[in-house]
């Protein structure tokens, strides 16, 4: 830069023009600090104002509950046979079998997708609308066949995170999380829960101080 003449500008000038010092004191640094922390503070605050705006500006909350159909997007679906050219944008439908949040869901994957992950953003999902019989009368309409959901199944516990004892009872309960996500955090005594001692461990570990 100073071989072509000119030096640039940089933001320790702008902060330090208006010190008096040309060695800066205590003092002198604490302005600057406070000035940087002013101007990151404003221009965070106009930055999330800005995207706020454009968010809001073209999203729209969805309404749906578990049980609708939808059709998932193929967008990251590597398993589908065929040319990819060919391939369809979207498949289904499937029922909604839990909801995570307001913006992602969980549907009930069958056949060949049986063993992908079943949780979508709403980016990547679409409703499923039947034909109109009186717009189409001749359109034949696609037989469905919803899988039925899981809930019959056996319950897997995944961890343990909480202990309690029951009051008056030399008896302990266990907060645990399901494999299954259908099935929602629930306590359970001792007798409800195949290899305890197994999960114990894994709780105590977890909660044993890193050194």
């Amino acid at each position: 830069m100073l071989a072509k003449g000119w030096n640039a500008r940089l933001p320790a000038d702008t902060l330090m023009k208006d010190l008096i010092d040309i060695h800066p004191t205590a003092s002198s640094f604490k302005i600057i600090l406070d000035k940087v922390k002013h101007h990151a503070k404003y221009s965070m605050k106009d930055a999330f104002e800005y995207a706020k705006q454009k968010w809001d500006k073209s999203h729209k909350v969805p309404h749906f509950k578990v049980g609708d159909l939808f059709f998932v997007s193929t967008l990251n679906l590597n398993n589908i046979k065929g040319p990819k050219k060919l391939k369809d944008s979207y498949i289904g439908p499937f029922v909604i079998v839990a909801l995570h949040g307001a913006n992602v869901i969980q549907v009930e994957l069958s056949g060949d997708l049986e063993n992908k992950h079943p949780t979508f953003p709403v980016s990547l999902i679409k409703p499923y609308q039947p034909a109109d019989q009186v717009l189409f009368p001749i359109r034949n309409p696609t037989p469905l066949t919803v899988p039925p959901v899981k809930q019959s199944e056996d319950i897997k516990i995944k961890k343990v995170i909480k202990v309690r004892r029951l009051r008056g009872k030399n008896q302990r309960e266990y907060l645990v999380i399901n494999r299954n996500p259908v099935h929602e955090d629930e306590w359970l005594a001792e007798s409800e829960i195949p290899h305890l001692d197994k999960l114990l461990r894994l709780f105590r570990h977890e909660r044993r101080p890193q050194a």
